[in-house]
C-alpha cells in the first residue's frame, strides 16, 4: 500500500510531502461466525439503503422525516436511512 500526503498550509519548511509504504498484509485467522453474520447484515442493509434512496415513492417522505429529526439525530440522509434499514433488518431476524 502506498499513501502520499501533501500539506497545503503556508510554512517555512519546504518538505510538506510525506510518503508512507506498507507491506501487504495476509489474514492469518479464519472468518468467524460473528463476522459472517456482520458481513451479511452489512450487505443486506447497504442494498436496502441504496434501493430506498432511489425509490421515488419513498424519497419525499424520507426527506421530510430526516429534516424533522436532523437537529437532534442523524446528520446525513444516508446515516438516517441506514439506521432505519438496520433496525428493520434486526426486526426481521
Amino acid at each position: 500500500m502506498l499513501l502520499a500526503t501533501h500539506r497545503v498550509a503556508e510554512t517555512t519548511c519546504p518538505d510538506c510531502n510525506r510518503l508512507y509504504l506498507r507491506k501487504k498484509v495476509v489474514r492469518k485467522s479464519a472468518i468467524g461466525a460473528a463476522e459472517t453474520i456482520n458481513r451479511a447484515k452489512f450487505g443486506a442493509v447497504s442494498v436496502a439503503v441504496n434501493e430506498r434512496m432511489h425509490d421515488l415513492n419513498k424519497i419525499s417522505q424520507d426527506q421530510a422525516a430526516f429534516i424533522a429529526q436532523k437537529a437532534t439525530g442523524y446528520k446525513t440522509l444516508r446515516s438516517y436511512l441506514w439506521a432505519l434499514e438496520a433496525e428493520a433488518y434486526d426486526d426481521a431476524q
